[in-house]
């Protein structure tokens, strides 16, 4: 595990892996923070992209709570058995629809608990939620922001409870809800799981990973 990044360290750390972009977006397509929702749930253990594809027909047909009740699991099922856990899925996102229209009035709610009560819900679905729809500086720690975490010494810890809770203490309140989104898109696209592409991170000079890698050698055409 690298030494702990230095706090001081840290505001530069982030806006050197933002790319400029001072408002990041989720990559899941969505309309409503209903929408976004379910796209959440859905995304457990499946990439953005599985998801945008089976999200975009099962909208056009239940594009808010009422529709997505009224198909059940037994309709909803057809437009996503392309990912993973699609079964178990279907009966979440019908049971939180109806839920959401008995206790909600439709709508989706910006408490933890209301969110976590909802069936599919756990901490790190109602997380991307509060951050991405009601502005709240949480902090969603998916593989990808765990694995920043104690890589680069941001935020080292065993589990994504124990990293999160770091993360909240060491990043600057003013940059907790946008950090959300540009650790998920830099461990997506530059700090690689099986092979971080440390030569064109532009926080490099700030990360405490010891094997920064190079890059690979250019293969002379023959």
């Amino acid at each position: 595990m690298p030494k702990l990044m230095k706090r001081a360290e840290i505001p530069a750390f982030l806006a050197a892996i933002s790319n400029g972009d001072p408002a990041p977006r989720t990559e899941l397509d969505y309309e409503t923070p209903f929408q976004l929702l379910v796209a959440v749930v859905l995304s457990a253990q499946t990439t953005d992209i599985a998801v945008n594809k089976v999200t975009k027909g099962l909208f056009a047909a239940a594009p808010d709570p009422a529709a997505m009740a009224a198909l059940e699991a037994d309709g909803i099922g057809p437009f996503i058995r392309s990912i993973g856990l699609w079964q178990t899925k279907a009966k979440n996102v019908a049971a939180l629809a109806r839920q959401l229209l008995d206790h909600h009035g439709g709508a989706v709610p910006g408490t933890r608990a209301d969110l976590e009560a909802l069936p599919g819900v756990g901490r790190k679905t109602a997380n991307v939620v509060l951050n991405e729809i009601f502005g709240q500086p949480t902090m969603a720690v998916d593989t990808h922001i765990f694995r920043l975490g104690n890589r680069t010494g941001l935020a080292p810890g065993p589990t994504p409870r124990a990293v999160e809770e770091q993360l909240l203490k060491r990043i600057p309140k003013d940059m907790l809800k946008p950090a959300h989104l540009w650790l998920i898109l830099h461990g997506r696209y530059v700090c690689k799981a099986r092979t971080p592409e440390c030569w064109r991170c532009s926080g490099s000079a700030y990360c405490t990973y010891g094997e920064k890698l190079a890059a690979p050698p250019i293969r002379a055409r023959s």
